[in-house]
């Protein structure tokens, strides 16, 4: 197996926090629907692997500590916005979040007070310190918890975000921050309102040195992203020594098409990814703790040199470099353990 050495992208301007004291939870899509339990008492539910009704109430936040900021039908989503509150006891106590589809998938999180999310959020604020320096797209900018947290961490990047939905990036603006952001670093993140699928022919080959891809639409990873096709463009538009670090769903989806299983179509994106970019060159990484809950994240290119990976990256954020394993059948045969990163 080859591995690349790592090449110094951005300083790191953020202390280094440490991650919830909780098991991770499970997001994007992370369900969060209204049920009531055995008491009569509704709350909200952190679980992804059932139907509403077997989900314990154990489960969830206390819909007391639960407000809902924002309430309607876009074009493109059903967005909700919520706000919980700090007195919860559970890792999204203090959090914003902005659900997008019916059965209740967080599709973007804000901390108050710190920047990590214990999400695949953070694995994708990995990805800097392993590629060149040079701008980074985010196809899927939701309410821009991935740009926020990798400029924290790295505040020279320069950041392409593309959402097709301009409600979602209002909403962003009003209670996520990022109008403050954009402010902030107004030299270095732009937002094209767009398809990102379709915008790809507009992206000039080899510019960027990263792209994060997190395209959902009705709690299902977008069918493109099963089209090799798609994949054999977005190379494209890396530089040479460029990754994509991508969020491929699992087990813990849930579609607002029950033919859209999660897993099948995580199966199928791995496997259209693998077709162009090779086996030997992507690799998976499961936050998932069990079989039922399992949610993938995918990375293209040769396996970094790990140890100064993590050298390089904040402490709090170096658990998850020893999770990637190679594509090649780990999705058949992973073992699901409980992570270090849950236990921080």
């Amino acid at each position: 197996m080859t591995m690349s050495t790592i090449t110094p992208h951005h300083s790191i301007g953020l202390p280094q926090p440490r991650l919830h004291r909780f098991q991770k939870p499970r997001l994007k899509p992370h369900l969060f629907p209204l049920h009531s339990s055995k008491e009569n008492s509704a709350s909200i539910s952190t679980s992804t692997s059932t139907s509403f009704e077997k989900q314990g109430a154990e489960e969830g936040i206390p819909i007391e500590d639960v407000t809902t900021l924002a309430k309607f039908q876009s074009r493109h989503n059903h967005i909700r916005v919520l706000e919980v509150s700090r007195r919860a006891d559970h890792p999204l106590a203090g959090s914003r979040l902005l659900l997008l589809d019916i059965p209740g998938n967080i599709h973007s999180i804000s901390h108050l007070f710190h920047p990590l999310t214990s999400s695949y959020f953070d694995v994708f604020a990995t990805l800097p310190p392993i590629i060149p320096s040079g701008p980074i797209a985010i196809l899927g900018f939701g309410a821009g918890s991935a740009a926020r947290l990798v400029l924290n961490l790295y505040p020279k990047t320069i950041i392409h975000g593309y959402e097709l939905d301009p409600s979602v990036i209002s909403v962003a603006r009003e209670f996520f921050g990022l109008f403050k952001l954009e402010k902030q670093y107004r030299n270095q993140i732009s937002i094209s309102v767009s398809d990102a699928i379709e915008a790809i022919p507009t992206m000039a080959d080899g510019f960027y040195s990263g792209i994060l891809v997190d395209l959902f639409l009705k709690g299902s990873v977008i069918p493109q992203l099963q089209d090799k096709d798609t994949w054999k463009e977005l190379k494209k538009k890396l530089d040479k020594n460029g990754r994509i670090m991508v969020n491929c769903g699992g087990r813990c989806v849930e579609s607002e098409d029950p033919r859209r299983d999660g897993n099948v179509v995580k199966e199928e994106t791995l496997k259209a990814m693998s077709e162009v970019f090779g086996k030997d060159k992507l690799f998976v990484l499961n936050l998932g703790g069990t079989k039922e809950e399992d949610s993938w994240v995918g990375l293209t290119g040769a396996l970094p040199d790990l140890e100064g990976w993590k050298v390089i990256m904040p402490t709090a954020l170096r658990c998850y470099v020893d999770m990637w394993k190679p594509y090649i059948n780990v999705t058949n045969t992973y073992k699901y353990i409980r992570n270090e990163c849950t236990r921080k």
